[in-house]
C-alpha cells in the first residue's frame, strides 16, 4: 500500500511539473504571438506607405500619347 501511495505521489508530482512547464511555455508563446502581430502591423503600415508613394510617383509620370 505504501508503494502505491509513493507511486501515485510521484505521478502527481510529474503532472504538476508538466503543468507548470506548459503554463510557462504557453505564456512565452502568447508573448511571441503578440510580438509577431505587432511586427506584422508595422510591416502592413510600411507596405501601405510604399503603395501610397508609388501611386504618387505614377501620377507624376507623363501620359503616353495614343
Amino acid at each position: 500500500m505504501e508503494a502505491e501511495f509513493k507511486s501515485l505521489e510521484d505521478k502527481l508530482s510529474q503532472l504538476v511539473n508538466l503543468c507548470q512547464q506548459l503554463r510557462a511555455e504557453n505564456h512565452q508563446l502568447r508573448q511571441e504571438v503578440a510580438s509577431a502581430l505587432s511586427a506584422n502591423r508595422k510591416l502592413e503600415d510600411k507596405i501601405g506607405g510604399a503603395a501610397t508613394r508609388l501611386e504618387a510617383l505614377l501620377q507624376q509620370l507623363p501620359k503616353e500619347a495614343t
